[in-house]
């Protein structure tokens, strides 16, 4: 979603704001600004489109100055235009902000103090602001008038406001949005994400909901609700900025699908080193239930996550997709265990329910790849995906991390249980086996390639189909399809089909067949039979010891439990290729972002 920087002390502000900007792309975005105080010189540039047009726009005004907010936008309130980006100024140009989140009463708020204001946007953004301003003019002091706007809104936000009868001070807030305070030498940040500001400092501090930040170069002030004084020791943010870089790829999505051997590794190494406590096990065990909560491609990894956990622990387990959780609760069992999964560890909708489920008392485990993240200091326990900075929007090495992790889990709780299967697996043997197939998926993206320029890259539809765990990788397969391609694509049981989703096989229609389960083989096998019968051209992916003549891509084989590790890389490949073929931008897909900090 959108992205949030800010600089207070520092000359170079303007370089500062626009280099944060550009670190921030990978959430998504339609359009961004920044506002630069000089002395007594106000600087306000917003343009619709990437960074780069606003940089163009920065350099053709000659913006500079040592106090500065900017702004990535993804339209929620209003199209995407110069007028509804960020920062938003009060109506007196006293007061520029800019807003993450979605602000719930904005219109209650609007007509009760600002019926006579003329508003510039269509954003609840700008009520915001124009409310400072309002309080302003009544006598308030800046820091009282922000206060008691914080009083009055409800929803989410992250805040900073800057005065512009003041150059010295940054104003910033939060509530339910990620914020964090950057620690320099002579100046202090704030960002939506570290890795925005991870080149000018590592050394980060948590805001909490609902406190107010005073940032000055020379100190910050945290305050809670009641105006008490906050004393929090930061963090360094582990982010090498080598991992940023897309090096000599020309999308990050593919240096991403690359990394996925070496990401199997970093994990078998990070938990060989530091195993998971018995202590957290002992935790998972007492539960007579565990419920997974997830939006996305996260949701799409827990489903693997239910069958490796009931075959290896014999604990059973629900999925669940947060935003339906979240208001409308399930009956749970007498023992509930919770697992988030949320590649940042900020998505809106999990959150949610994770200070739902916290109010009630229950346990509960965040799998997430950013260390810090909301919902990891607020669950009981973390396990890291160590995967490194995901930047494409499109989630590939995050969601083979997510099924690692998972994994490793689950083996690890049904070896503590006495689980006789559990004892069996030598899950870092059968990880490494993993990353040597998927390596050698990635050594044949050239035959995916033209499997994607065939079959895909002219099709209005496509569909995957597969059981089992297989059914799970057709869900994440059609998502990555349908994601950056714009193909309708849609992933189903292959046993399903008769109960509907055959009507729409036609002639020519593409269709991804996966057979990793030696269950149900030869079942899907059949399934192949009706939809060819019907014309559709089938591309058949299955392991070595499920591959026939016929089989179109075939993986090397692994434990029947963890296929879907292997078996979405070539999926991966095929929808990076499609939309290679269609021109479309891979990394930066429309209407998307990357991380999800808005119900």
């Amino acid at each position: 979603m959108c992205g949030i920087v800010g600089v207070v002390g520092n000359q170079n502000a303007t370089e500062m704001l626009l280099q944060g900007l550009e670190k921030l792309e990978y959430r998504g975005y339609d359009s961004a600004g920044i506002f630069v105080l000089d002395g007594n010189k106000e600087q306000l540039v917003k343009e619709v489109g990437r960074i780069k047009n606003l940089r163009a726009a920065v350099e053709k005004e000659n913006v500079s100055g040592a106090l500065g907010i900017g702004h990535t936008r993804w339209a929620t309130h209003g199209k995407p235009t110069k007028d509804n980006a960020h920062p938003h100024c009060s109506e007196d140009q006293r007061y520029a902000l800019v807003h993450n989140g979605v602000i719930e009463n904005y219109k209650e708020l609007k007509e009760k103090y600002l019926r006579d204001v003329n508003f510039h946007s269509d954003t609840d953004t700008e009520v915001i602001v124009q409310l400072v301003g309002h309080f302003a003019k009544e006598g308030l002091s800046t820091k009282e008038a922000f206060k008691k706007v914080l009083s009055e809104l409800e929803g989410s936000y992250a805040l900073a406001l800057i005065d512009v009868q003041d150059e010295n001070t940054l104003y910033v807030a939060k509530n339910k949005s990620p914020l964090l305070v950057g620690i320099g030498e002579d100046f202090h940040v704030v960002c939506s994400d570290a890795m925005a500001m991870v080149a000018y400092t590592k050394q980060f501090l948590e805001i909490m909901d609902k406190e107010l930040v005073i940032l000055t170069k020379e100190d910050v002030v945290i305050e809670d609700v009641q105006g008490q004084v906050q004393e929090r020791t930061p963090f360094e943010a582990k982010v090498d900025m080598s991992d940023i870089d897309k090096g000599t790829y020309e999308h990050y999505m593919l240096k991403e699908i690359d990394e996925q051997p070496a990401v199997m590794r970093k994990i078998i190494q990070a938990y060989q080193e530091k195993p998971i406590s018995q202590d957290l096990l002992a935790q998972v065990a007492q539960s007579d239930r565990i419920y997974i909560v997830a939006c996305g491609t996260s949701a799409h990894a827990g489903w693997i996550g239910k069958n490796l956990i009931e075959n290896w622990a014999g604990i059973p387990v629900e999925v669940h997709i947060a935003s339906e959780f979240g208001y409308h609760q399930p009956v749970l069992s007498e023992r509930p265990f919770f697992i988030f999964i949320s590649q940042s560890g900020e998505t809106a909708d999990s959150r949610q329910v994770l200070v739902k489920v916290k109010e009630q008392g229950y346990p509960m485990l965040t799998l997430t790849n950013v260390e810090g993240s909301t919902l990891s200091r607020e669950a009981n326990a973390t396990l890291l995906l160590h995967a490194g900075p995901e930047i494409a929007v499109a989630s590939t090495k995050a969601y083979t991390a997510q099924v690692a992790v998972l994994s490793i889990l689950a083996q690890n709780l049904g070896a503590y249980l006495g689980k006789e299967e559990a004892k069996k697996v030598d899950v870092f043997h059968e990880l490494s086996i993993v990353a040597n197939a998927q390596a050698s998926v990635l050594a044949q993206r050239d035959e995916l390639a033209e499997l994607a320029d065939r079959y895909l890259a002219q099709a209005s539809s496509t569909f995957y189909l597969g059981r089992y765990n297989d059914y799970y990788v057709a869900l994440e397969a059609a998502l990555k399809l349908k994601e950056i391609s714009y193909i309708q694509a849609e992933g189903f049981a292959a046993g399903e089909l008769k109960h509907g989703p055959i009507a729409l096989i036609e002639e020519g229609v593409p269709v991804v067949v996966l057979m990793t389960d030696p269950t149900t083989v030869a079942q899907t096998r059949g399934n192949i039979e009706e939809v060819q019968s019907r014309g559709a051209e089938v591309i058949s992916i299955a392991t070595e010891e499920l591959a026939n003549e016929k089989t179109t891509f075939v993986l090397e084989n692994i434990h029947p439990l963890m296929t879907a590790l292997v078996s979405v890389v070539p999926c991966q490949l095929l929808a990076y290729y499609t939309t290679l073929q269609k021109g479309y931008d891979v990394d930066k897909p429309r209407n998307l972002a990357k991380s999800v900090t808005v119900e």
